[in-house]
């Protein structure tokens, strides 16, 4: 696999989801990678081929379960350096030197991943890439808690504005307002 240094958003969005596949964020719904083929679904949804080509293994998702708590701790870092060091331990997992690749007609830098490394390691790689762009482009305040309440969720805001406040805005942002439509029309009703 070779993983575009430039291309953080892709990684951060990745490292998101991943965060977000853990019964400490889904409690209603419990662990969101059980199985391989729920792996596999995870990967395909994020248009992730990594190089290990065989389907996942019941071993990839323990291994990736375990990554996934680094990257939330990674993300929840307090300061940019500890952010850093937590994501070269993780590149060193597979990242090998950066190389100088020619890709759609321009000169761009790769992070290639070592032969055989596991899925879990190429996917360390990719995302530690990716956090690493996020802490060198954007700063480490971009890594930040959900704001929804009673949400353990974390993540990385890659938006242009910087103003993302939930780890799924489509889930967490979506309780949120309806939380709040209901207490206006309650409020509205009683007012009335």
């Amino acid at each position: 696999m070779h993983i575009p240094i430039d291309d953080y958003a892709a990684g951060a969005a990745v490292a998101t989801g991943l965060v977000t596949t853990s019964p400490t964020v889904r409690e209603s719904t419990g662990e969101a990678l059980p199985t391989p083929e729920a792996l596999a679904a995870f990967l395909a949804a994020h248009e992730l081929r990594l190089d290990a080509a065989l389907p996942p293994t019941t071993d990839d998702v323990f291994q990736v379960q375990l990554l996934r708590r680094e990257v939330r701790g990674i993300m929840e870092t307090e300061t940019a350096d500890q952010a850093v060091a937590g994501g070269r331990v993780l590149l060193r997992r597979a990242g090998l030197a950066p190389v100088l690749l020619r890709a759609e007609g321009k000169w761009q830098w790769h992070v290639p991943t070592a032969p055989g490394a596991s899925l879990a390691d190429e996917l360390a790689a990719f995302i530690s890439t990716a956090l690493l762009g996020v802490v060198r482009t954007l700063g480490h305040e971009r890594f930040r808690a959900c704001a929804a309440p009673g949400c353990r969720g974390v993540f990385a805001d890659t938006s242009r504005a910087g103003r993302r406040r939930y780890c799924m805005p489509e889930l967490c942002g979506n309780r949120l307002n309806v939380a709040n439509h209901r207490a206006r029309r309650q409020a509205g009703s009683v007012i009335a």
